[in-house]
């Protein structure tokens, strides 16, 4: 079985920073090569810094909601790499929502942001693999790979919007593992809890005590490094989960085990 990705091309979103960031940097360390894309063009700038032509790193800036954006994302890759292996659907926010305000948008805006530029982008990118596995008959042909939330299982009225798109996120990893199998496509998603997001670190500023609470309700009794999340994904690209697909792998140290009124969602 091999974990490696070693000479694959990635397309990694949100990749400016957290989670997003540790895949795309964790991808290229491992030989890969990585278009990271984000709408943050100045941190995607800090992070991959002047690249040479020969390098596995590359960067793209764009609103992903953007149907266009989305066209031009595959072509910088093309550009830059000559084809696409894996996309890493990223790209994430997080809105409060009221359940009972009438004029409350949150769950119209996480669909946009969460659901529907992961929709597209798998479709075009899908289309782009099945093209480069014609004439082959063997070995597969891409990996999508969703980064979902527990929130998708997890009720927290606060975050309605939020949870929502997550869910939509697995269902649509799911039809999507059925719709593409046959062209050898695995699809999958990693549902996280307490893995220290740039959102989740924004919420943690001065706040000691909402750390402490999810730990306490975290039976590994901590927060994880992006870098833990980013090894799963690599586990999920690579060929040692050939026979995986429309999975949705939970890593939470364990949270979703617990009464779920006890426990916090983000």
């Amino acid at each position: 079985m091999s974990l490696s990705i070693e000479g694959k091309t990635a397309i990694v979103t949100g990749a400016a920073n957290g989670i997003g960031l540790a895949i795309a940097r964790h991808f290229a360390n491992k030989g890969a090569n990585v278009m990271f894309a984000d709408m943050d063009e100045g941190q995607l700038q800090k992070e991959c810094g002047k690249r040479e032509d020969d390098s596995n790193m590359r960067y793209f800036a764009g609103d992903l909601r953007e149907r266009l954006t989305l066209a031009n994302l595959l072509s910088a890759t093309l550009d830059a790499f000559d084809n696409v292996d894996i996309l890493v659907n990223g790209a994430r926010q997080i809105l409060p929502s009221d359940p009972l305000d009438l004029d409350d948008e949150s769950v119209d805006a996480m669909l946009g942001q969460n659901l529907k530029p992961a929709l597209r982008l798998s479709q075009i990118v899908a289309r782009r693999m099945m093209k480069q596995a014609e004439g082959k008959t063997e070995g597969q042909a891409g990996t999508i790979i969703n980064l979902s939330s527990i929130a998708a299982r997890r009720t927290h009225p606060g975050l309605m919007g939020y949870s929502v798109s997550c869910a939509a996120l697995d269902q649509m990893t799911r039809s999507m593992a059925v719709a593409l199998a046959p062209y050898r496509i695995r699809v999958n998603a990693v549902a996280f809890g307490s893995v220290m997001s740039a959102s989740l670190k924004d919420c943690l500023k001065d706040n000691s005590e909402y750390r402490s609470e999810i730990e306490e309700h975290t039976p590994m009794g901590r927060i994880a490094a992006p870098r833990e999340l980013a090894e799963t994904l690599q586990f999920l690209a690579s060929d040692g989960s050939g026979f995986m697909t429309g999975q949705i792998m939970t890593v939470d140290g364990g949270r979703t085990l617990l009464d779920p009124v006890a426990a916090p969602v983000h």
